[in-house]
Formats: C-alpha cells, structure tokens, sequence
C-alpha cells in the first residue's frame, strides 16, 4: 500500500509540473532559423554570403558561421552589431573591424561610431547578407537598428537579404509609446512602440513593407525570412546564451523594457553589479536600506555612480509572470523620482530619447500615476497592432 501511494504521488507531480512549466515543452520543441538548413542551403550555396551576427548566433552550442560553413555556404564577410562580434563590448562602446581568428574571415564592424553604411569594397565582397542575431523586442535595443543599416545597404546596391529568424523573448505583448519620429536616434529608429512584440523577421517585413526604409525604398521579394518551428507568441522562450554583456538572466530581460528607462536618469540600474536591470538605486535615494555599489568589470568598465554605495530596491524577487503582466511599468522610474526629490535633476535628455517623446517626463513631474500614464498610449499599442498585424508570421 506504501508503494502504491508513492506511486499515485509522483504521477500527480509530474502532471503538476507538466501543467505549470509548458514552457520547457515548447522551448524543446522550438528550431530557430538558423537551425533549419535544408529551408536555407539551397538559396545560399554557390552565393558569396555575408553574416551579420555575434555571440547570439548559437543552435545548440554552435554558431550558426560554423554551421554554414560545415554545409559549404561560401561565408566571406562577417557584420557585427552592438558589443562586437564575440558580443564583450560595453553599451555605446565603439568596435573596430578586425578579422575573426577562428576562421580568418574579415570583420566589418557596423558598431564603429563612422558611417552606418558599409563602404563599396566592403559591399563588393558578397551577393547576399544573412542576418542572425537574438533580439529582445525593444524599441531601443539596438540589433534591429543594425539589421537595418544593413537592409538598407542590400537595398543600394542590389544584394538579396535573408534573416534567420529567432523567438522573441518579449514577443507575448506590446506595450509603451510609439516613437515620435521626431525623437528618432540611436536608440529609436521606427515608429513603433517600446515593446513591439516582433521577431526580427516580422520586423523586417514591416520596415520593408511599410517604405521604413530609407526614401521608402523597398527589398520585396529580394527579402526572406526562414522562420522558427514551433514557435508562437505566447512562448516562453529562455535564451540559450545572454543577448548582450548586461542582460544576464531572463529576470533583467524581463525588467528590460521598464528598467531601461533608468538609463536617463542620475538613478543606477545595476551596471557594474552581478544583476544590472534587476535593481535601482542613487546614494541620495530616501526610504530604502538595500543597497549595492557598482564596479568596474567586463561589459560595464565604468558604470554610472562607479564606487558610490546606492540604496534603491531589488527587483530580482518579482514572480516573472508579474513582469510579463505589468508590461511597461513606469512605477519603478516614478518612485525614484518622488524619492530623490530633485525635479528635473532626476532627468537626462536620453529619457526622451528613450520613450521616444517628451511627454512620459512631464507627466512624471507632473505627478501622473503609472496606470494614468500608460492610459495615454493604449489606442496607439492597439492602432499598431492592427498595422503590423499583415506581417507577424506566428500566431499570436
């Protein structure tokens, strides 16, 4: 009867744990693009490629560049975005060009703080560019700017373009302002709200079909896309290696599209700590006893308020799902400021930049609340959603 009972016990759990953690069964069943050679063998063998990618480029612990090379896909020039090809550079951090040692293969760095438009010899090298990188869905996350950098060079001088697609780890909403283009920087490049809730690919044939590129010039049907398997929207989806040197857990990149915002602000959001974007905090801040102190390491050499002790708050305890649900949440940046006390102090001109216009920090100073404001932009999150809606390859 003991066995028995023990028996009954573990079938419950594991039905209990295979009902809460549906994500592990579609994460195992989820194939990027990159993975999918035999869709994209055949439109790259005997073509001089192009990759633009970095560290993210990964199926299953191999990079994608190995991957192609291994099935005879002639690679003869590599494009690295934000934080360089191995993917250790600091945020803003210019990269240089360099050749990649594994392979000898020519890196064009599109991160080099000159023009974004690669030169002609550069572009004489290959006939067509194929794009992989593991995006996070934010408007002011910078993978998608290179891509169309990128896209916009293929539309010059006549190359095809492929992206390999990958899940969105924010693909399950959207949510924030969408970008006043007249706010539109380096961190803000399409009139799209702060989390779109698209793959790169979707992007892409949104800024190809929409004439975002540049003087509304088109791909059409030189652009394609080899799309992920099994994957939807609403998946859950880990990523296998950290997008960049400050997003190191699935916590921060949740936090993402809601701590950012600290970026332009005097409030550190935890560069410099072992859980950047999991955290806020100023040595001035009123009314908290945790406390952390940035330092110097890789992926954050000199982080704002290097060496100075800063008590804020620890978000690293919040349940995902909460995140996931909130959305954008403006009530982290809110409390900061009611805290220090400083007015407009509190603010950089990157905040703007950010949000993508300037009436998020008015109606901060203004002593709007976080429902009140992310009132303001619901009917334009709904009117994209409709636009982007002949786009989305995956079900929502």
């Amino acid at each position: 009867m003991t066995n028995l009972r023990i028996y009954y016990r573990l079938i419950i759990f594991v039905i209990a744990l295979l009902a809460v953690a549906p994500d592990c069964r579609s994460q195992q069943g989820i194939v990027v693009g990159a993975g999918r050679v035999s869709e994209y063998s055949a439109l790259l063998k005997g073509r001089r490629v192009a990759l633009l990618s970095n560290h993210t480029g990964v199926v299953e612990g191999r990079h994608t560049l190995d991957i192609m090379l291994e099935n005879g896909i002639n690679v003869t020039t590599i494009f690295s975005p934000e934080h360089g090809f191995r993917g250790n550079a600091d945020a803003g951090e210019k990269v240089s060009s360099s050749v990649d040692a594994a392979t000898g293969i020519p890196i064009a760095s599109m991160y080099d703080g000159k023009k974004r438009m690669p030169s002609a010899e550069t572009m004489s090298q290959f006939d067509v560019i194929v794009t992989d990188l593991q995006d996070v869905g934010l408007r002011y996350y910078t993978y998608y700017i290179t891509m169309l950098d990128l896209m916009n060079a293929a539309v010059a001088y006549g190359k095809d373009f492929i992206v390999f697609d990958r899940p969105n780890p924010n693909g399950m909403y959207v949510d924030g302002p969408v970008l006043d283009m007249k706010y539109k920087s380096g961190v803000g490049r399409l009139p799209i709200p702060v989390v779109h809730g698209m793959t790169l690919g979707e992007l892409a044939l949104m800024a190809d079909g929409e004439g975002w590129l540049q003087g509304g010039r088109r791909l059409g049907n030189r652009l394609k896309v080899i799309k992920c398997a099994g994957y939807t929207h609403q998946s859950r989806y880990r990523l296998p290696v950290s997008p960049s040197p400050n997003l190191k857990t699935m916590q921060a990149v949740y936090l993402y599209p809601s701590t950012c915002c600290f970026e332009g602000t005097v409030v550190s959001l935890g560069r410099g700590t072992e859980h950047p974007f999991e955290m806020y905090g100023h040595p001035g801040m009123k009314g908290y006893t945790f406390s952390f102190t940035p330092k110097s390491m890789p992926g954050a050499k000199n982080p704002p308020l290097l060496g100075k002790k800063c008590y804020g708050r620890d978000l690293s305890g919040i349940d995902e799902e909460e995140i996931i649900a909130a959305g954008v949440n403006l009530e982290y940046v809110i409390d900061a400021y009611r805290r220090m006390g400083i007015g407009d102090k509190f603010f950089t001109s990157f905040f703007d930049l950010l949000m993508g216009n300037g009436d998020v920090r008015r109606m901060i100073k203004a002593g709007k609340s976080a429902d009140e404001i992310k009132a303001t932009w619901r009917d334009e999150v709904e009117a994209f959603k409709q636009r982007r809606r002949p786009y989305l390859l995956y079900t929502e």
